[in-house]
């Protein structure tokens, strides 16, 4: 199997023994007692609303490069992130192959404003009730972990509970995932199943993805000038983890990046 594969294995045994701590009807429950939704589409007005369309991500590890900051702290990196700029943040909420948790995600609501993507591997409509009853605004579906039914029918359950969905592609072929429910459509120029990276992927796929999506593009962004070329060529987000969690102070780091776009 390759690193993909083992990720999803092991997620759909992690969603399982969360159903069996807190079933799907409790959590139901638990989000028509708070009587609140998350606000429509919170991620994707923000990002179309926003000059750069930087989504700085919480990430304390990457299977690629182990732990990147291992002892990051919520409250150090979201406040500063949103201070700073940033136009939505992304929190890893994957524990085993991330350092992320649901926990990060409740605290980095009650920290900001800024809308939230929670950032894992849905393979089970159980993530979605768990994404809205935290506060996420939006979560992430890829497409080469999920098939185009599968891909349709999460879509749907998150625009039923007011998440907006990121579908997150790679190739050509998964260009076929894309649905009426999606909100955004995400190009990851890492590969998920090697982890070879490359912006290229882009630009290449850019101008494929209907008009009436708003497109990111993610993974490998390190130089402004990407960022500004992307832009020109129609992306209206970009998807920026590594680049600030590798530094001492994540917020700094993208104060600075933002002041080099001009």
């Amino acid at each position: 199997m390759n690193i993909l594969d083992k990720i999803i294995v092991n997620k759909k045994i992690e969603v399982a023994k969360q159903k069996e701590a807190c079933s799907q009807n409790m959590l139901m429950q638990q989000i028509e007692k708070k009587g609140i939704l998350p606000k429509k589409h919170h991620f994707k007005s923000s990002l179309e609303a926003s000059s750069t369309g930087i989504i700085a991500e919480f990430k304390r590890r990457s299977p690629s490069r182990n732990w990147i900051f291992k002892d990051a702290k919520v409250s150090d990196v979201i406040p500063p992130y949103s201070k700073n700029g940033a136009s939505a943040i992304s929190v890893l909420t994957d524990l085993d192959f991330f350092g992320g948790t649901l926990v990060d995600l409740e605290e980095a609501v009650r920290l900001t404003d800024t809308p939230l993507l929670r950032k894992d591997f849905t393979v089970d409509e159980y993530q979605l009730y768990q994404a809205a009853h935290y506060g996420a605004s939006a979560i992430l579906l890829i497409a080469s972990a999920l098939t185009v039914e599968e891909t349709k029918s999460l879509a749907r359950k998150a625009n039923e509970l007011n998440l907006d969905v990121l579908l997150e592609i790679h190739n050509e072929k998964e260009l076929g995932h894309i649905n009426e429910y999606v909100d955004v459509v995400g190009i990851n120029n890492r590969n998920l199943g090697t982890f070879e990276t490359d912006v290229q992927i882009s630009f290449d796929l850019g101008d494929k993805i209907p008009n009436e999506f708003l497109k990111i593009s993610e993974s490998g962004i390190s130089d402004p000038q990407t960022v500004i070329d992307l832009r020109s060529a129609g992306f209206r987000g970009f998807l920026m983890g590594e680049n600030f969690m590798k530094t001492n102070d994540p917020g700094k780091a993208l104060d600075d990046f933002i002041k080099r776009l001009g």
